[in-house]
């Protein structure tokens, strides 16, 4: 087999790659979003709210 076909072959397959491990990937990924927003979500809103009330209290 040339060099040329090889390159032909290997450009010519489809490689799709693992679907149903990106969409788990994706799902985990929201899933730990989530969590973390959940446990994070009002405490990171207190800091917020203390930086605005210190800003607009000069």
């Amino acid at each position: 087999m040339s060099r040329w076909s090889r390159i032909v072959d290997r450009l010519s397959t489809e490689d799709r790659g693992d679907v149903p491990g990106w969409v788990l990937i994706t799902l985990m990924t929201a899933g730990l979003v989530i969590v973390i927003w959940a446990l994070a979500g009002p405490a990171l809103s207190g800091v917020f709210e203390q930086a605005i009330d210190r800003v607009t209290g000069f």
